[in-house]
């Protein structure tokens, strides 16, 4: 499973909006790397921001 993957499973999981930290806390990765990943998720429009500096797993 590649960290992109890792962060999906933390927001699907979370059911709830989170910051780029507490991903990166939930799923044991590097914040730089969750931060990377989020560009790449959010391109792909598999994860969406309902406010600034919070994701959440696409509907």
């Amino acid at each position: 499973m590649n960290t992109a993957e890792k962060v999906y499973n933390a927001l699907k999981i979370s059911g709830t909006p989170l910051k780029a930290g507490e991903i990166a806390e939930k799923s044991g990765i590097d914040k730089k790397e969750v931060d990377k990943a989020i560009k790449v998720l959010v391109k792909e429009s598999k994860i969406t921001s309902p406010k600034r500096c919070y994701y959440q797993a696409g509907q």
